[in-house]
């Protein structure tokens, strides 16, 4: 299965490298458009979620229209994913605009440490790349692929630029010691958790489980939780933006102060996916815990 993944990425890798914008182009369309014909299941899990989410606010044409341009980022994501390989800072720098960089550089000034977080929105592999390599050191979690070819591929791609990846399994002790020696965090926080794992709150006017990893160490080393998400319009260029660092308070009651936090963080996700759904990973079965029915 290695052999079959490693020959298709590299058939991939050649028509990314070696053919005009002209001719890639469309190759990348077609390829968004026969993944969105024959991705029966995860093309009905983004449509559930965007059911779920908006209801009737949003039309079928415009669900299918969002569902469509989630194909299109994941295919282009991965051919810009091959374009980043061995990319230096110069060429970060044409390629992505930065919005709001004063939050990160008050930050700074003040001495704090500081927790980057995102979703699996836009472009979300620059993001980590971008910040790595401009706000970094950086440590991030990420899950092993289940090919070993590829992993070794994503991670010598994801640890340019001194970024470090830690497996999810165990991460938190790592996250905490690399905070500590000065590193900064980069933590996705937009996907579903086991009952266990995950505190409940509010996303999209429905209950769901997030992840309380950010708030809790941000609230043991009094950091910044900065959000950071991309966006594209041409897949060409990205804009960068930060958004105000949430403060997770430090009372008596632990309990509260990291729901608090937890809840500030899932609001900042579902105004920035509401302003530009299309962007989002519709394809995760984000309301599972509370929600599986639907799913079903």
């Amino acid at each position: 299965m290695d052999r079959i993944y490693y020959i298709s990425f590299s058939i991939f890798r050649f028509i990314v490298r070696k053919t005009p914008d002209f001719i890639q182009q469309p190759i990348l369309n077609s390829l968004a458009h026969l993944a969105y014909l024959i991705d029966k299941r995860h093309r009905k899990i983004a449509f559930t979620n965007l059911d779920f989410a908006f209801e009737d606010s949003l039309s079928k044409e415009e669900k299918t229209k969002i569902v469509k341009r989630c194909y299109k980022n994941l295919v282009y994501n991965l051919a810009d994913f091959v374009k980043n390989q061995g990319i230096n800072k110069e060429e970060l720098k044409q390629k992505v605009k930065v919005k709001n960089e004063h939050y990160v550089k008050e930050a700074e000034k003040s001495g704090k440490k500081i927790i980057f977080i995102t979703a699996h929105y836009g472009n979300w592999e620059l993001t980590g790349l971008y910040t790595g390599a401009f706000y970094g050191p950086i440590t991030t979690v990420g899950r092993v692929l289940d090919s070993k070819v590829m992993n070794e591929i994503l991670k010598k791609n994801r640890e340019q630029f001194d970024i470090k990846i830690v497996d999810k399994m165990g991460a938190m002790k790592t996250l905490i010691k690399d905070i500590k020696s000065g590193r900064r965090l980069g933590l996705l926080v937009d996907q579903n958790t086991a009952s266990n794992e995950g505190e409940l709150i509010e996303f999209f006017g429905k209950e769901a489980r997030h992840t309380p990893a950010a708030a809790i160490i941000a609230r043991k080393f009094n950091a910044l939780i900065i959000p950071v998400f991309i966006t594209t319009n041409d897949f060409k260029k990205y804009t960068l933006t930060f958004y105000k660092p949430i403060e997770t308070p430090k009372t008596q009651n632990a309990k509260e102060d990291i729901l608090k936090s937890v809840q500030e963080q899932a609001k900042i996700t579902e105004k920035v996916i509401r302003e530009k759904p299309e962007e989002w990973f519709w394809f995760h079965r984000r309301w599972k815990n509370r929600y599986e029915h639907i799913y079903k």
